[in-house]
């Protein structure tokens, strides 16, 4: 199993995100709850218990290496990454919080700002170890995790939002696979086109309304996003030690920050208003049809053209019985820009944990080849090691550019979806705004996108 895949957390699209700090959290199980006492290091993951057993492997490496460091993974069970991240509140706040943490993108900065520990001080102490690591991951990856200057985590797996085709439907419609360079236009010509030559209840092309895959794909093509995108300063340490002469780590920064609302600019509501027409024209579902729960199935049964997804979906695929000639990937089209959107995940060291030493030991592990190599046996995410992904990993299973996820980073732009430390307020108002936005008529848009810009302002803080 992957360390988070995306397309079991994520697949619950269109039921919103919880509120981290509302009056009700998520309730704990008994299986939630760390043991208390003993010389153990909690690892905590969102899963279910055979996801924690699946990890067995990877845990009797390390113990192979570290046979003084008991380890235990501890599954947490969670619909999303908000209800995941509020539960680890509520272990904090009972004072049995886990000393390791699988983070994603959506939560990274919430942690950063709360809950981990920096890790600057662990890689600059072992970077002789750590520089194996860097050499073989993307910049773009690695600043996704910095925050004010300090880096928290280390991406171990990454997910961008590339388009999934189902070849028998283009076949059907007499379309070849895209060129790497198509256009929003050229989308809207192929989804008219798989229109006409599949019948109903085929749908050319299927997106959920969420942060991750939703709306904010075409926000970046279209050289923009809903949040104004700043960064820190800082960062130096890192950029200038591991990534010296790497044309891709120019102009990196000390993280991301997203402070203020974007939803009144004009870029914005014309990406919107093109998910409108889409709607409008039958194209593509409407986000009032909610989550992705039964997506993969419905991609491999040929109701789907297109839909955005990323290397987590491979595995799920061949599962659902598609062969590497059904299906295939391509970049999200360019607009005025081809700039992608990605996710990650990566172990965040909890700064409550009496046992950082021996956290930075399981987190060093899990980040060298041999530690990844355990973790992402089968496609079903992408990792963060660009020598892992290779064609002996989707063999069998495909599709046939697997080269392009990790090229979406080597080839093209590429930045996380925007979670600023209020990441659960702002998804909410992202995903309640939307339907009113590209559902209604055109003259409905522009009054449904000051009420985004009322409630994102509201959810960071701002009058």
């Amino acid at each position: 199993m992957t360390d988070i895949s995306r397309r079991v957390l994520l697949g619950a699209a269109g039921a919103g995100a919880a509120t981290l700090f509302g009056a009700s959290w998520p309730r704990l199980t008994a299986t939630d709850i760390a043991g208390r006492g003993g010389d153990v290091l909690n690892v905590a993951i969102l899963g279910t218990n055979q996801d924690a057993a699946a990890r067995q492997g990877l845990v009797d490496a390390f113990r192979r290496q570290h046979p003084d460091i008991p380890v235990r993974i501890q599954a947490i069970q969670g619909q999303d990454w908000s209800n995941f991240f509020a539960k680890i509140l509520t272990m904090v706040a009972a004072g049995t919080p886990p000393d390791v943490c699988v983070v994603a993108t959506e939560g990274a900065q919430l942690f950063a700002d709360r809950l981990a520990e920096p890790l600057d001080p662990y890689i600059t102490r072992d970077a002789a170890v750590m520089e194996d690591y860097f050499s073989d991951v993307h910049p773009s990856l690695v600043e996704a995790f910095m925050y004010r200057g300090n880096l928290y985590q280390l991406p171990i797996d990454f997910n961008a939002a590339n388009m999934y085709l189902n070849l028998d439907a283009f076949a059907k419609a007499g379309l070849e696979r895209p060129a790497a360079t198509w256009t929003h236009e050229d989308f809207l010509r192929t989804a008219r086109t798989l229109r006409r030559s599949n019948r109903a209840p085929f749908v050319p092309f299927y997106w959920t309304n969420r942060l991750w895959g939703g709306v904010v794909p075409w926000l970046y093509i279209n050289d923009t996003s809903f949040l104004k995108e700043a960064k820190s300063p800082g960062g130096e340490w890192l950029w200038q030690r591991f990534y010296q002469g790497d044309a891709a780590a120019a102009g990196r920064s000390g993280g991301f920050l997203w402070e203020e609302s974007n939803a009144l600019d004009p870029k914005v509501e014309e990406s919107f208003d093109f998910l409108r027409r889409i709607v409008a024209e039958g194209l593509g579902t409407s986000p009032a049809q909610g989550g992705g729960n039964e997506l993969v199935a419905q991609f491999a049964g040929g109701s789907i053209g297109m839909t955005p997804a990323g290397g987590y979906w491979v595995q799920g695929l061949s599962e659902a019985g598609m062969t590497e000639r059904q299906f295939d990937v391509q970049y999200f089209p360019r607009w005025r820009s081809q700039r992608h959107q990605f996710g990650a995940a990566g172990y965040a060291i909890m700064r409550t944990s009496k046992r950082k030493d021996e956290a930075w030991e399981w987190v060093k592990f899990c980040t060298s080849r041999e530690g990844m190599a355990l973790a992402f046996p089968a496609p079903n995410t992408t990792p963060t090691r660009r020598s892992l992904v290779t064609e002996a990993l989707y063999s069998g299973k495909g599709p046939a550019h697997w080269k392009v996820f990790y090229d979406t980073l080597d080839q093209l732009p590429a930045a996380p979806i925007p979670a600023p430390p209020q990441q659960a307020a702002i998804e909410t108002a992202l995903i309640k705004n939307v339907l009113g936005a590209v559902t209604g008529a055109q003259s409905g848009l522009t009054s449904a996108l000051s009420r985004l810009d009322r409630d994102l302002n509201l959810a960071l803080g701002r009058s």
